[in-house]
C-alpha cells in the first residue's frame, strides 16, 4: 500500500505525506532485505525528491530502483522508473538524456501493451509550446530573440525569407503583438530562450 500512497500523495501535491510514506517504505525494505521492495522504496524516494524540485537527489534513487527492476526482469516497473529518470534529466536541462530515457521507456511499454502509459510518455515526448505556437514558430521566435534578421533566420533554418515573414506574421497574430521587441520579450518571459 505504501508505494500507492506515495503516488497518491504526490498526485495530490502533498509532498510531506509522500515523503513520510516513502521513508516508512524504505525502513520496511531495509528490514526485510527484499530487492523488489528495495526497488519500490528507491523509486518512491526518487519520485519524492523529484516532486520536491531536487532532480539531483532524485537521480541516484531512481537509477537504483531501475537497476533492481532490471535485475529481476520487471520490465514494466523498470520502464516506469525510466520515465521518472527522464523527467529528472529534463528538470536538470539535459533534454537529450531525457528524450533517450523516455524513448526507451516508451518502447518497453509499447512492447508490453501498456497503451495508457504509452500515451502518457508520448505526451512527455511531444513538446508543447504556449499560445499554440508550433515548433517551427518557436525556432523563428528564438532566432528573433537572438537578434537575427529575416535573411539570417532564413539561412539558418533553410527557409525562404517569405516563409520566415509568414511565420513571424503567424507568431504576431497568435501572441497579439506587433513588433520584434515584443516577440523577444515574450520569448524571454516564457523561457523559450
Amino acid at each position: 500500500m505504501l508505494p500507492a500512497a506515495v503516488e497518491v500523495f504526490l498526485a495530490g501535491g502533498d509532498t510531506p505525506a509522500a515523503d513520510a510514506a516513502a521513508a516508512e517504505l524504505d525502513e520496511i525494505a531495509t528490514a526485510f532485505e527484499s530487492p523488489p521492495l528495495a526497488a519500490r522504496a528507491a523509486c518512491a524516494r526518487g519520485a519524492v525528491a523529484l516532486a520536491s524540485g531536487d532532480a539531483v537527489a532524485a537521480l541516484p534513487s531512481l537509477r537504483r530502483g531501475w537497476q533492481l527492476w532490471q535485475q529481476h526482469g520487471a520490465r514494466y516497473d523498470a520502464a516506469r522508473a525510466r520515465v521518472l529518470i527522464g523527467l529528472a534529466f529534463r528538470e536538470l536541462g539535459d533534454d537529450d538524456s531525457a528524450a533517450a530515457e523516455l524513448t526507451v521507456a516508451r518502447r518497453t511499454l509499447q512492447d508490453l501493451g501498456a497503451r495508457g502509459e504509452v500515451g502518457a510518455v508520448d505526451a512527455l515526448l511531444t513538446p508543447s509550446f504556449p499560445d499554440r505556437l508550433t515548433a517551427r514558430e518557436v525556432e523563428v521566435l528564438r532566432l528573433v530573440a537572438a537578434g537575427r534578421t529575416n535573411p539570417q533566420i532564413a539561412t539558418t533554418l533553410f527557409l525562404s525569407e517569405k516563409t520566415v515573414a509568414r511565420h513571424l506574421s503567424n507568431i504576431y497574430a497568435k501572441l497579439g503583438i506587433g513588433s520584434r521587441a515584443a516577440a523577444t520579450a515574450y520569448a524571454y518571459d516564457h523561457q523559450l530562450v
